[in-house]
């Protein structure tokens, strides 16, 4: 195994220290903390079992998509550990997928420990989210059909990643029957998780969002899943899948969903802030 100063690297555009933890218990399943904070989690052995629970809710979007089996094009913005572009390897062969990510000592400590399968399809884009969106090949327009935002500096999604000028650069390359799977991260009242469902129910036609009742309830700080598209949204399954995960989670949509918007204000880049952030606490225990 490698020692810890090589499962570490200080990140050069902010700072954060990015390191890599192997599991006593679970050889070949890694996790990857951002100054201690738990961003990622991989499986060498078995790329297709997700441990964190919010990456497991993206999972199902990228399951419900298109038929299964059937490669896709995905674009990852936040790349981490390459969680999910490793799940799409595994349950889609021959898809082609865009990772978009700011730190590069990060992509280089991923690959080196944790890299790739042979051949697979992955072209990893480096720089800000939403500067390389704009600048992306004309050949992803209309092409994508998972776009998936999952952007944290540290423990906090930034500001400039939450607004519907922000989702405009998203809209336009999303496929027929394409989804923007999007992490949210919020506390106790979710003001800001409220405001990102306005905002995406402002960009996109169709709208849902999953997350366990205590988070929808606005007890505790966590993580909700929002799924966007400009079509209805393949989810007859998706209670079922959420219900039967190992924690469980509730989809909510329509009607519902206007309650749990209520009214919040859509994000512009004007008003735009970071994501809470989180109590200390919340990280303690790790797949």
């Amino acid at each position: 195994m490698a020692s810890v100063p090589d499962l570490e690297r200080r990140l050069a555009a902010s700072g954060h220290l990015a390191r890599l933890e192997e599991s006593r218990t679970r050889p070949g399943s890694w996790t990857l903390t951002i100054d201690g904070t738990p961003q990622s989690h991989v499986d060498l052995e078995q790329p297709e079992w997700l441990g964190f629970e919010y990456v497991r809710r993206i999972g199902h979007a990228i399951d419900l998509v298109r038929e299964e089996g059937r490669p896709i094009t995905a674009l990852h913005l936040g790349g981490g550990a390459f969680t999910l572009p490793r799940y799409v390897i595994s349950t889609r062969p021959g898809s082609r997928q865009q990772v978009v990510e700011l730190e590069s000592d990060l992509v280089d400590l991923v690959r080196e420990h944790l890299p790739f399968p042979r051949g697979a399809q992955v072209r990893v884009r480096h720089g800000d989210a939403r500067e390389v969106l704009a600048k992306l090949p004309a050949g992803l327009d209309g092409a994508v059909d998972i776009a998936v935002v999952d952007i944290f500096s540290g423990a906090r999604t930034p500001a400039h990643v939450t607004s519907a000028e922000f989702h405009g650069l998203i809209s336009p390359r999303l496929a027929p029957g394409g989804i923007v799977a999007v992490n949210v991260a919020d506390g106790a009242g979710l003001a800001f998780a409220r405001s990102q469902a306005a905002t995406l129910a402002h960009v996109y036609a169709h709208v849902a969002i999953a997350a366990d009742t205590g988070m929808l309830k606005g007890r505790r700080f966590g993580n909700v899943v929002m799924y966007a598209s400009h079509d209805p949204l393949p989810f007859g399954g998706m209670p079922r899948r959420l219900a039967s995960d190992p924690a469980p989670a509730k989809l909510v949509e329509g009607d519902e969903l206007v309650r749990f918007i209520a009214g919040a204000p859509i994000v512009t880049d004007a008003t735009a802030v970071p994501s809470p952030p989180p109590a200390r606490s919340v990280f303690l225990s790790k797949p």
